[in-house]
C-alpha cells in the first residue's frame, strides 16, 4: 500500500474576497491518526472538505494515493475515503440498520456482497449501537444518531476515514470509544483524520496534531511538541496550563480560572 494517503503542496481556498485557507502543505500517511484543531472560524472544516472532494482547492495540488484528487471518479472516491459530518440528519423515517446499511452503497457491483452482513454487524457492534437496530433514526437521541452515523462511516470500509466532531453530542465513556476505534482504525493500516475542539483528547489519541489558525498550518507534529503553553495561549488567546497525564505522558490542557 502507498505509505502516503493525501498529499497537500501550497493549498489555498478563496470564497469570493476572502482568503479561507493559505499556503497549506501536508502529507497524511497511512497507519496515523491526524488530528487537526484550532479556534472556531480557523479553516479545519474547509480544510477537511478540501480532503473530502467536497470543496476545491483555488490554488495548488491535491493527491490521494498519488493521484490528482480531481482525477478520482465519484465512486472510486468512496470506495476510497468515508466522512462523517457534523449533522447526524436523515429525511426519512430509516431505521438504525437502515442507515448503517446505506454506508454499503458504494460497494454495489464491487466485491463480494456476501460481506455486506458481517461489515454492518460489525461496525453496529464496535459504536454499540447493536441495541437500536430497529429503532427509527429520527426517534434517536443526539449521542445515538452520532454513534450510528459513526456506524454508517464504518460500514462503508474505506482506507481513508474522516471525522468531523465524532464526540460533540456524546457522553464521556463513548467519547473515548469513538477515538479508540480511531486508533484501531489507524492500527490496521488506514489514514484517519479527526477534527476535534477538545485539546486533551487530540492530545491523548492522535499521532499527529495540525493546529489551523487563520486559515493557514501554524504547527504540525506529535501532541508533546505541537501543545505547548506559549502556541495554545496564542492561538485560543486564552491562558492555559499543560499538564502531563500520569498514566500515558501526553499533554493535559486546562483553561486556568480566575475565581
Amino acid at each position: 500500500m502507498i505509505s502516503v494517503a493525501y498529499a497537500l503542496r501550497d493549498v489555498g481556498l478563496r470564497m469570493g474576497a476572502a482568503a479561507i485557507l493559505d499556503d497549506i502543505s501536508i502529507e497524511i500517511p497511512y497507519g496515523r491518526v491526524l488530528a487537526l484543531v484550532g479556534p472556531n472560524g480557523a479553516g479545519k472544516s474547509s480544510l477537511l472538505g478540501i480532503l473530502t472532494g467536497e470543496l476545491a482547492a483555488t490554488t495548488g495540488d491535491v493527491t490521494l494515493d498519488g493521484r490528482a484528487l480531481g482525477a478520482w471518479s465519484t465512486g472510486d472516491l468512496s470506495r476510497a475515503r468515508s466522512v462523517l459530518l457534523q449533522s447526524n440528519q436523515v429525511a426519512f423515517s430509516f431505521t438504525a440498520a437502515e442507515v448503517v446499511e446505506m454506508g454499503r452503497a458504494p460497494w454495489a457491483g464491487h466485491g463480494d456482497p456476501g460481506d455486506d452482513d458481517r461489515v454492518i454487524r460489525d461496525a453496529l457492534e464496535r459504536t454499540d449501537v447493536t441495541h437500536l437496530a430497529a429503532r427509527p433514526f429520527p426517534s434517536l437521541s443526539g449521542g445515538e444518531k452520532a454513534r450510528v452515523s459513526l456506524a454508517r462511516v464504518l460500514a462503508q470500509d474505506t482506507r481513508v476515514v474522516m471525522l468531523d466532531e465524532p464526540t460533540a453530542a456524546l457522553d464521556l465513556r463513548h467519547q473515548e470509544d469513538v477515538l479508540l476505534i480511531a486508533r484501531d482504525l489507524a492500527a490496521g493500516g488506514r489514514a484517519v483524520v479527526v477534527v476535534l475542539h477538545d485539546l486533551s483528547l487530540a492530545a491523548a489519541y492522535a499521532d499527529d496534531i495540525a493546529i489551523v489558525h487563520q486559515g493557514r498550518l501554524v504547527a504540525l507534529g506529535s501532541p508533546g511538541v505541537v501543545l505547548t503553553r506559549e502556541r495554545v495561549e496564542e492561538v485560543y488567546r486564552t491562558p492555559v496550563r499543560v499538564l502531563e497525564d500520569p498514566d500515558t505522558g501526553r499533554p493535559v490542557i486546562l483553561p486556568r480560572r480566575v475565581q
